[in-house]
C-alpha cells in the first residue's frame, strides 16, 4: 500500500478535514467535493488493520458522528508514522526517522498533537496471547512517555473496549466531545459567571 504524504503546512487550527479533503482533492483531481470525501474516508480506512475492529470502531465512530460538520473537525489520520512531524525532525534529529508508529493522530488548534491508540494484546504479550509479557508492557509505556514529553497527548483505549460497535459509541461520543472541548495544556479557562 503507498503512503499518502501530506505536504501542506499545518495552521494554528490545526488540520481539519476541509484542509485534509482540500489537499485530496487537488492531488488527485476530483473537482467533486462529495466523491473526493467518499474516496478520502475510503482510502482512509484501508489503511487500518483489518485484524482491529477497534480501530476500525473509532475511525468510524467520529466520521459518523461529526458527518453533519466534518468540514470544521479536526482529521482524523490513521497509521502515522512519526518521521513526517517536521516539529518531531527538529526536536529528535536523526532518531526522529525511528519507525515509530501511532494508530491515529489529530492535530488541534494551538499546536495541539493528539495520539489516540487501541491496544490490543500485541502490546502486553506473547505467543498469540498466550503469556503476558511485562517487557512489551514497558516498552510500550516508554513509548507513551517519550512522546508526550515531546510534547503530544497520548489516549490509550483497550481494544474489548472498542470491539463492539454499539457498546463503543457512548464512550467515544464522551471521550471526543471532552478532547474536542478541553483547552491546550497551560491555558486556562474562565466562564462567563465567574468573570462577574
Amino acid at each position: 500500500m503507498t503512503l499518502l504524504v501530506y505536504d501542506h503546512p499545518v495552521g494554528k487550527e490545526g488540520l481539519l478535514w476541509k484542509h485534509l479533503l482540500s489537499w485530496w482533492q487537488e492531488t488527485r483531481n476530483i473537482p467533486d467535493q462529495e466523491q473526493a470525501a467518499r474516496a478520502l474516508y475510503s482510502r482512509m480506512e484501508a489503511s487500518l488493520p483489518p485484524n482491529s475492529p477497534g480501530q476500525k470502531n473509532l475511525f468510524w465512530h467520529y466520521h459518523h458522528a461529526n458527518r453533519d460538520r466534518l468540514n470544521d473537525v479536526p482529521a482524523l489520520l490513521p497509521e502515522i508514522w512519526l518521521h513526517w512531524d517536521p516539529k518531531t525532525l527538529r526536536q529528535r534529529g536523526a532518531h526522529a526517522m525511528q519507525n515509530l508508529r501511532m494508530d491515529f493522530l489529530m492535530l488541534l488548534p494551538g499546536t495541539r498533537r493528539v495520539v489516540l491508540e487501541v491496544d490490543g494484546m500485541q502490546h502486553y504479550t506473547r505467543n498469540g496471547g498466550a503469556e503476558p509479557d511485562s517487557a512489551k508492557y514497558a516498552a510500550t509505556m516508554a513509548g507513551d512517555r517519550d512522546l508526550k514529553f515531546r510534547g503530544y497527548e497520548v489516549f490509550r483505549f483497550g481494544h474489548d473496549e472498542l470491539r463492539d460497535r454499539d457498546h463503543a459509541q457512548p464512550l467515544l461520543a464522551s471521550f471526543f466531545a471532552t478532547l474536542l472541548d478541553r483547552p491546550p495544556a497551560g491555558s486556562s479557562r474562565v466562564s462567563q459567571s465567574a468573570q462577574g
